[in-house]
């Protein structure tokens, strides 16, 4: 008889107080009532009562709701700093949030739906490095260092060979580091001159002291 009592007040609790009725998936619970949610791109301006409906009003400017809510004011628009590095790509609607994108140059470091807040610029290479990858909107730039015998300015894809003066006919007027190729220019007269009048020179000066020398010996032998 007690089991039976027990169980008649706890379904006139559920019925009168309600606590164990749940409201529909467009509902929300306001006190005892189930109000329906207002659409994206709306708020909600009066709940419901047992003899009214909920009032929905449109969200002002600069403010969007973007899902069916029982908010009692819209968000505000995500603004789009280009001092952060992005850029608005798609304006706010009452429906839907701004979409910002990263500035050309840069790659996003705050990502979120369907956007980015805030973005950094791409490393640059340093003289001595090449671009072993570059940045997109979401990677950094990946830079890597020249091997021996090769130089970038920091924008080249890839190092490049030093220049060897000598193997065409050049002089070497300053020699190359891994930022800088090795200088040339070419021979001037002068130094063309200087350069085979030498050698003829000595070649001279070897067979004067030859001849000289073999006429001694003849001068000696009786």
């Amino acid at each position: 008889m007690f089991i039976l009592l027990q169980t008649y007040l706890i379904i006139l609790l559920c019925v009168n107080y309600n606590p164990c009725y749940a409201c529909g998936q467009a509902e929300y619970k306001m006190g005892d009532e189930c109000c329906s949610m207002c659409n994206p791109g709306s708020y909600v301006y009066r709940h419901c009562t047992a003899w009214t409906s909920t009032s929905c009003a449109p969200c002002i400017d600069f403010t969007f709701n973007d899902q069916p809510n029982d908010l009692e004011q819209c968000s505000p628009c995500t603004a789009c700093d280009r001092g952060l590095g992005v850029k608005t790509v798609r304006a706010c609607t009452p429906s839907s949030d701004t979409v910002c994108g990263v500035l050309e140059g840069h790659y996003c470091i705050n990502p979120y739906k369907g956007g980015c807040s805030k973005a950094h610029k791409h490393t640059a290479c340093k003289p001595g490095q090449f671009i072993k990858q570059p940045g997109t909107e979401y990677t950094d730039t990946v830079c890597e260092d020249c091997s021996d015998h090769s130089y970038s300015d920091g924008s080249f894809t890839s190092c490049k060979p030093h220049t060897d003066c000598e193997c065409r006919g050049l002089v070497t007027v300053k020699a190359g580091d891994q930022s800088t190729d090795y200088e040339c220019r070419e021979i001037s007269r002068t130094e063309l001159t200087f350069l085979i009048a030498v050698p003829v020179a000595a070649i001279i000066i070897i067979i004067i002291i030859a001849v000289t020398a073999a006429n001694r010996r003849r001068k000696k032998i009786p």
